[in-house]
């Protein structure tokens, strides 16, 4: 009887030390209201239903018990860290259980920097970089450009959400514009053309995206991106076939009347 009495106690010290560790994991942060947050500052989580917040809000949590914040020059609070956290989340949503393997850190500065990642100074223009070389693994962010992405004059822009685009093309193991792991072989040809086509039409004063979009290829991935997810009936109305292809890399519709 003994020898089975010290393997039951045995048995519940692992389950119990197994279930509080999975607690633990699912608190990444202690204190911090993300519902509250979300509804505050993230307007695509305020057009989700109550399921579909739910799964977000799960996604944030499994990002920050992840990715470690942290800030230079400023203090980074909860809202900050729930902001990069849906920014993340955002362009991945649409995917099962997807990881950002390529990326350990994210570094906010408090405004724009130069390429010696620098913030003080002149010649700081910079809002947010996927870091190459030595600093592979890490985001620099702009904490002003990071809160301006969320509030009411964003309008087709946000930076975040545009450092995380670049992350998702990076993961095929080039940052090309053509994300490989999103988009079925099939439509890699329609989609160079569709950049190509668009590209020239920026050039020629005749389209509303951001100009930065001619920059390359990978630029315009995210640039439009940007634009899909901040302003998707726009996009719709203006760039049919544009929003179709981005629909489809995403798994996501999100043009509809419930959704800015």
């Amino acid at each position: 009887m003994f020898p089975v009495i010290v393997l039951i106690i045995i048995a519940l010290a692992v389950f119990f030390f197994l279930n509080k560790k999975k607690v633990v994991n699912e608190v990444p942060v202690a204190g911090i209201n993300y519902k509250l947050l979300l509804e505050q500052h993230i307007p695509y989580y305020q057009h989700l239903d109550n399921t579909q917040k739910a799964l977000f809000e799960q996604k944030v949590t499994g990002f920050l018990s992840d990715i470690t914040i942290e800030g230079i020059g400023t203090t980074v609070s909860d809202a900050d860290k729930v902001m990069i956290a849906a920014s993340a989340v955002i362009p991945i949503f649409g995917f099962g259980d997807w990881k950002y393997r390529n990326l350990t850190n994210v570094i906010l500065y408090p405004d724009t920097f130069d390429n010696e990642f620098q913030f003080e100074g002149e010649n700081r223009s910079i809002l947010g970089m996927v870091g190459s070389g030595y600093m592979n693994g890490q985001m620099i962010l702009s904490r002003a450009a990071l809160t301006k992405g969320f509030s009411k004059s964003a309008g087709k822009e946000n930076t975040a959400i545009h450092e995380f685009v670049h992350l998702l093309d990076k993961s095929d193991g080039a940052t090309d514009g053509v994300p490989e792991n999103l988009l079925a072989h099939e439509y890699v040809m329609p989609w160079l053309k569709m950049i190509h086509q668009e590209i020239h039409k920026i050039e020629a004063g005749r389209s509303d995206i951001n100009p930065y979009a001619i920059t390359n290829e990978a630029e315009f991935l995210a640039v439009v991106a940007e634009y899909f997810f901040q302003k998707p009936n726009e996009l719709k109305h203006k760039h049919p076939e544009l929003y179709e292809m981005l629909s489809t890399m995403f798994s996501q519709d999100l043009a509809n009347d419930d959704v800015a």
